[in-house]
C-alpha cells in the first residue's frame, strides 16, 4: 500500500539529532506515523533502542541507517532498511567508516581557530552523545550557543561548506561497499534525498546506474529537502531506473528541521513503496 505514513528517515543522539529514540518514537507515534525506521549516521547503536521503543508505543518499525559514501568526489547518503543490526560484516563496516570522524573534527576546530574562533572541538563535544560520530551539525551548534551565527543555516553558509574556513572533506566508503553491507544483513539499501547532491545530470544518471548495479533497490521520492517538483522528479527516476520509493522527513530536531516527523505528502500511488519489499522484516 503507498497511502501509508511511514518515516523512514530520521536521527537521535545517537548521531546528530537532539531526541533519543524513546523520545522520537513517541513523537512518530503521536504525529501518526504507522511504520517508523530510526535512520543514525553511519551507527546501529540506537536500533534494540528504537525497536523496543516503537514497540512500546505501538508503531511498527524498521531498522535503519544512513551511510555516508564518497561518489565522484561528493558525499552522498545512502540509507539501509529491514536489516539485522548485529550482523557482522554491517558492523565492522560501519566501525570503519566512523573511524575517520574524530581526526575531522579536530582538522575542523584548528581551521576554526584559524578563523578566530577558539575551542571549537572542546565546544562541539558538548552536543555529542556519540563521540565517535562528531559531526559538523555539532560544531554548528556551539556556534549557534556561542553567537557566532544566529542559526545552524548561517553556521554552514559561513564556515562549514567547501570553500569557507572550517571544511574539512572525509574520504568514506564506496558506493559498493555500503550497499553490500546493507545487503548482506538482509536489508535493502536506498538511495537518500537525491535531490540534494551537487551532481550535473550525468553524474546522477552514473550514480543511480550504479547503485542499481551494486544491487541497490530504492530511492527517496518524497523528503523533507525535496520540493513538490523533486517528488515527481524523483518518482519519474524511479521508475525509469525500476526502483521502489522511500519516504523520510529526515528530522533531526524539533528546533532546527524544516519537516516534522510523519508531515510528508503521500507517495504516488504509481509507485512501488520500499515497505512492499520489506513485509516480512517489519516488527
Amino acid at each position: 500500500m503507498s497511502i501509508l505514513n511511514a518515516d523512514l528517515h530520521c536521527h537521535s543522539t545517537v548521531s546528530d539529532g537532539t531526541l533519543e529514540p524513546e523520545a522520537l518514537a513517541a513523537r512518530a507515534k503521536a504525529n501518526g506515523v504507522e511504520l517508523w525506521a530510526l535512520t543514525d549516521h553511519d551507527e546501529i547503536g540506537g536500533q534494540h533502542r528504537a525497536r523496543a521503543a516503537a514497540q512500546a508505543q505501538g508503531l511498527r518499525y524498521l531498522t535503519g541507517v544512513e551511510i555516508s559514501v564518497t561518489f565522484v568526489e561528493v558525499t552522498v547518503h545512502i540509507v539501509g532498511l529491514g536489516f539485522d543490526p548485529d550482523h557482522p560484516v554491517l558492523v565492522e563496516g560501519l566501525r570503519r567508516t566512523r573511524g575517520g570522524r574524530g581526526e575531522r573534527a579536530q582538522e575542523m576546530a584548528e581551521q576554526l581557530a584559524k578563523a578566530g574562533i577558539a575551542g571549537a572541538y572542546e565546544g562541539a563535544l558538548k552536543y555529542v552523545g556519540n563521540p565517535e560520530l562528531i559531526s559538523r551539525t555539532h560544531f554548528a551548534r556551539f556556534l549557534v550557543e556561542t553567537g557566532v551565527c544566529k542559526d545552524t543555516n548561517e553556521v554552514f553558509r559561513r564556515f562549514l561548506t567547501e570553500g569557507k574556513p572550517g571544511y574539512v572533506p572525509h574520504r568514506w566508503a564506496k558506493l559498493g561497499d555500503a550497499v553490500r553491507w546493507i545487503r548482506e544483513a538482509g536489508g535493502v539499501a536506498v538511495i537518500a534525498h537525491p535531490a540534494r547532491y551537487a551532481h550535473s545530470p550525468t553524474q546522477e544518471y552514473a550514480l543511480f546506474t550504479e547503485f542499481k548495479a551494486h544491487g541497490g533497490q530504492a530511492v527517496e521520492v518524497v523528503t523533507g529537502s525535496h520540493s513538490a517538483a523533486e517528488y515527481v522528479k524523483y518518482a519519474d527516476m524511479a521508475l525509469e531506473f525500476g526502483l521502489a520509493a522511500s519516504r523520510g522527513s529526515d528530522f533531526h530536531s524539533p528546533d532546527e528541521s524544516h519537516c516534522d516527523l510523519g508531515a510528508l505528502p503521500y507517495l504516488e500511488g504509481r509507485l512501488t513503496p520500499v515497505w512492499d519489499l520489506l513485509a516480512d522484516r517489519i516488527h
